[in-house]
């Protein structure tokens, strides 16, 4: 299954030889270039749902909320040379937050560019690096809000067809820490088994045909946004202009249908387990106690 294996190279070659009429003469022709086995054209949406849960506060001061993610995204790869391309698009994410008006953002949201190098096997980059420039705001953009999100990695056999290293990085201006590491294994246990223990999107994986995978997973994500006035009832946390780190922690399963070629529909759930609005300049924070959470994720490659 092709999705299996994600680092082989292979070859496409033929040759195609041509009879010409009357004498028995034969005339070899170029054998063609290898066909591109990957897409051009890559679309994805993306919704989750987090129920209401209560903030950590034994005051009482933030009360309960919920949150709603959007993402949006298309991208077109450019080929360079053999399996190098660059990549590049545009993506908008935005994060609703709905519950008690505790002067917590009720919306943070990005308008950002994606470029990218990469080395693409089968649709899945073994080596790249990312930068995803853009404003990261709550309502006004200014120069302030821009920020320069990056990530590098590369994948590299440890044991042959069979285990996988990948090490990578990742930061941001506005990010703390401002670099971090991330990386892992990739165990392919057998043709429809397998391991992705590469953080900070770790899972196991099941494929029981071409069209089905099952995943049971993690996904660490943290992104920071430029603020407008953020006045709470704490009092550590009355700031203007500030900057917050944003995340959700998650654990749960997902099932992936492929079988509408070109589109993959995921279906996901289980447990955020903590979201933090960590406004880390002004050392204060706001968390909430673990809520179920759905996925939709919509995906078409080209």
């Amino acid at each position: 299954m092709k999705s299996i294996r994600l680092f082989f190279v292979f070859f496409f070659l033929g040759a195609i030889t041509s009879a010409l009429a009357g004498t028995a003469t034969f005339e070899a022709q170029p054998s063609p270039s290898p066909a591109d086995e990957n897409s051009h054209d890559l679309f994805e949406y993306e919704m989750d749902y987090t129920l209401n849960s209560n903030f950590y506060d034994d005051h009482g001061k933030f009360g309960n909320g919920d949150s709603l993610y959007n993402d949006f995204s298309y991208a077109h790869r450019f080929l360079i040379t053999g399996k190098w391309y660059f990549r590049a698009g545009v993506e908008y994410e935005r994060f609703d937050f709905g519950g008690t008006d505790n002067g917590l953002p009720d919306h943070l949201q990005t308008v950002h560019a994606l470029l990218a190098l990469e080395y693409v096997v089968h649709d899945h980059a073994g080596a790249g690096i990312e930068i995803d420039p853009g404003p990261y705001f709550q309502n006004n953009i200014t120069g302030d809000s821009i920020d320069i999100p990056w990530k590098v990695f590369v994948s590299f056999p440890i044991k042959k067809d069979k285990i996988f290293g990948v090490i990578g990085a990742g930061g941001s201006l506005y990010s703390n820490p401002i670099v971090a590491p991330g990386g892992g294994i990739i165990w392919l246990f057998s043709d429809h088994f397998r391991l992705e223990g590469v953080f900070p999107k770790p899972a196991l994986v099941y494929n029981p045909t071409d069209d089905w995978e099952f995943r049971i997973l993690g996904n660490l994500f943290y992104e920071s946004f430029r603020t407008d006035d953020v006045i709470t009832p704490e009092r550590k946390l009355q700031v203007h202009n500030a900057i917050v780190q944003y995340s959700e922690d998650k654990v749960g399963v997902q099932a992936r249908y492929s079988g509408f070629k070109p589109f993959k529909i995921t279906l996901g759930g289980g447990c955020t387990v903590r979201r933090d609005f960590d406004f880390f300049r002004a050392e204060a924070s706001a968390k909430t106690r673990p809520a179920p959470y759905v996925q939709v994720d919509i995906e078409a490659k080209f």
